[in-house]
């Protein structure tokens, strides 16, 4: 999955929900978001894993709610 659209579902499913999604940093290695006051960091590679891409899903699941990817 690529890294835009990792990002693309989180901001979207955020924005829905009324949540926060605000970019805090860049790094040299990973980019820095928050999800209300959740820290999600995001590798900066072009190209994530599927496995991986659902890693970072999940660590959204405190604020977006549990399994709000497969939806």
């Amino acid at each position: 999955m690529k890294r835009r659209d990792v990002v693309k579902k989180i901001a979207t499913e955020a924005k829905r929900q009324g949540v926060g999604w605000r970019l805090v940093r860049e790094g040299a290695n990973h980019s820095v978001f928050a999800l209300d006051d959740t820290v999600i960091p995001i590798p900066r590679h072009t190209e994530l894993g599927e496995n991986f891409a659902v890693e970072i899903f999940k660590e959204c699941q405190d604020v977006l709610g549990r399994g709000w990817w497969r939806k």
